[in-house]
């Protein structure tokens, strides 16, 4: 989706510092109809299956895991009354196959973080901060239905990486019940490069 690689600390401000509304457009130079965004679902979508162990046990192997209240359904039925899944598999259920039937471009999760570098011309993009919040666990047999919600958008900011802005994407999580499972907060950075300067071209 994009770079992995964090800011540095000269380039990353605090998650507190960011604003929580951008206010009136024309103090910030954002369009309006982006700024209308502000705090607005987008994009709900259902997950096409159904939560199964499966997916708990690949993520499972792969991070060599054995927490028995993952492995051992008397284990899960003592301490949680019965099976969940693994709190770091939550954003799975955003995670759409590169490929569907009927779909005509690429699948890609987090839309409205596209939707923003491409709105507002800010071609490279990384992730500086993610954050989880957990509600009532994700089961087996449970599916999921998401949300994207537009938290922020900061003032144009000049870092080592360039020049643009910060923005926040909650992303909500319910099941089929209507119930709350988890927030994933998102906290990224899109930005032109700097170009270098003669000195550097020259050295």
């Amino acid at each position: 989706m994009t770079d992995d690689n964090a800011l540095d600390e000269q380039a990353s401000p605090e998650r507190a510092g960011l604003p929580e509304n951008t206010g009136l457009p024309e103090r910030t130079g954002l369009p309006a109809h982006i700024a209308a965004l502000i705090g607005e679902p987008q994009y709900p979508e259902t997950a096409t299956f159904s939560v199964e162990m499966s997916y708990a046990y690949n993520t499972l192997s792969a991070t060599e895991n054995g927490n028995p209240l993952y492995w051992k359904p008397d284990v899960a039925d003592r301490l949680t009354h019965g099976m969940t899944m693994p709190v770091s598999t939550l954003s799975l259920w955003m995670r759409p196959h590169r490929w569907e039937p009927g779909a005509t471009t690429e699948q890609v999760a987090l839309k409205a973080h596209f939707d923003l570098k491409e709105q507002l011309d800010l071609p490279e993009a990384i992730m500086s901060d993610n954050t989880m919040i957990l509600h009532e666990p994700v089961r087996p047999g449970d599916v999921i239905s998401h949300h994207q919600v537009l938290r922020s958008i900061s003032d144009p900011k000049t870092t080592k990486l360039g020049t643009g802005r910060f923005w926040v994407i909650d992303v909500e999580y319910h099941n089929q019940n209507g119930e709350l499972v988890g927030v994933e907060s998102y906290t990224g950075f899109g930005y032109k490069r700097t170009a270098p300067s003669t000195s550097e071209v020259n050295s």
